[in-house]
């Protein structure tokens, strides 16, 4: 197993998702992808309820918590910063806004939920001393975020104001991919908001996507978009129990 470098300033970091019921989530996804998970800690963004995180081979690979009541399911994507004060006025200045927190300090992570200058919201965080190196681009793992948007333009601004990231496009390709210093950290896609709402999405990479399909449907799971090859892999959608949703990934056979 590998981990990522998730600790510079400017990558994205982890992933989490919140739920109604966290519970429920950890009884989808624990059979799904083989995750294990701590006890329950307080929610890391300072709101009521546990927070879980889930573990592959040991090492941590995503997070469960609860969700304020008002919210819908959603997976999340955060993104190390290394200051949350100076990383909201860059925000502000580029466009986005503050939607929630900054939630916690000290030596705990600081969070706080940011909407890009198109709206779509993801987190900041600013790391304590003692988060643990996030384990992807390992089968179950998390493979990579990706914006979808309305306006590509817009974003690459926003994102390369905040972050330094860079696009690069990929020829007959229906996406592009954002850069730090040379290295691909996310995945960019246009989208006319109407059919696919802007957002960011969540990939997991996974040895076998059809399989891993049928295993979500046994699990209560729905498949949105049945598994499909693209160049280079087998691709699906599938939403959980309670309603957010997830994209896999395995290598074309």
């Amino acid at each position: 197993m590998t981990a990522r470098n998730t600790r510079s300033a400017g990558a994205p970091c982890r992933v989490d998702t919140f739920q109604p019921d966290p519970h429920a989530a950890m009884d989808f996804y624990g059979p799904l992808f083989g995750w294990s998970f701590d006890d329950p800690a307080p929610m890391p963004s300072g709101l009521d309820g546990d927070y879980f995180t889930a573990r592959l081979g040991g090492q941590p690979v995503a997070g469960i918590g609860q969700a304020p009541a008002s919210s819908r399911p959603s997976w999340n994507t955060h993104i190390r910063v290394e200051d949350i004060g100076l990383s909201l006025v860059r925000a502000e200045q580029a466009g986005g806004r503050l939607l929630a927190g900054p939630f916690g300090a000290g030596s705990g992570a600081a969070l706080a939920v940011v909407a890009d200058s198109t709206g779509v919201p993801f987190i900041l965080e600013e790391s304590g001393r003692g988060d643990e190196a996030v384990l992807a681009d390992v089968p179950d793992s998390w493979a990579m975020s990706s914006l979808h948007t309305t306006d590509i333009e817009a974003a690459a601004s926003f994102y390369g104001t905040m972050f330094g990231w860079e696009l690069d496009s990929v020829p007959d390709a229906g996406f592009a991919l954002w850069r730090l210093s040379g290295d691909v950290v996310a995945v960019v896609t246009a989208t006319d908001g109407v059919a696919v709402p802007p957002h960011w999405s969540v990939n997991f990479a996974v040895s076998d996507a059809d399989a891993l399909a049928e295993h979500a449907a046994a699990l209560g799971g729905t498949i949105l978009l049945p598994p499909m090859t693209t160049p280079g892999f087998r691709n699906a959608v599938i939403g959980d129990p309670q309603g957010a949703f997830i994209a896999v990934s395995a290598p074309a056979g």
